[in-house]
């Protein structure tokens, strides 16, 4: 793949609501944008992680026993599941200055993103070694921090905006109902996968 292809793909697929998106834009819309940037480390970390173990040890596994995708999808959507539950529970209630999204949240969630199968199986380059990937790698990198930045300044922009509607209640609420049709689908396409 070219690079200016790469980038359009990933950067739309990134910029897709997701668990990841939808926690980053939960945070931001409860804590603000500046308290809300450690997280983007953990997106970081956690989607280059997530692609490297993929590639390197599930992509050989799920090639040779093809029910271990399908196995992959329902324990992530189960996870996503909890997640919106933990979301909904939260409500508004913030906790003595300490964000209830945390960066072990977002780092778990994101090393569980499906988006995170399409990268290492579809956009990255699959035929080349470990250090020819690295600049599609750091391509990547900087749209997560660029995308993910934007999604934190959107939920503080729906944040402010909610004020007087039950803020961060309604976004941490809608937030769950988000997460929980994210992992109806993902359910629903493990189901025809089988």
């Amino acid at each position: 793949m070219d690079v200016l292809p790469f980038i359009l793909a990933t950067a739309s697929l990134l910029a897709i609501p997701g668990p990841t998106n939808t926690l980053l834009a939960t945070s931001g819309a409860g804590i603000g944008v500046a308290c809300s940037l450690p997280l983007l480390a953990a997106e970081l970390g956690g989607y280059l992680l997530s692609i490297m173990l993929l590639r390197s040890v599930l992509g050989p596994f799920m090639h040779a026993v093809p029910v271990a995708g399908i196995v992959l999808r329902i324990v992530v959507s189960a996870y996503l599941i909890y997640l919106a539950g933990m979301l909904w529970r939260h409500g508004g209630h913030e906790i003595a200055g300490r964000a209830p999204v945390s960066f072990r949240r977002v780092l778990i969630t994101t090393l569980l993103n499906p988006k995170a199968v399409i990268f290492a199986f579809t956009l990255l380059p699959l035929q080349v070694e470990a250090f020819d990937l690295l600049p599609w790698l750091g391509l990547l990198a900087v749209q997560i921090v660029a995308i993910g930045s934007a999604w934190i300044a959107f939920g503080a922009a729906l944040g402010r905006g909610l004020q007087g509607a039950g803020r961060p209640l309604l976004v941490y609420r809608l937030s769950a109902l988000a997460l929980v049709v994210l992992a109806g689908m993902i359910g629903v396409q493990s189901l025809t996968m089988a």
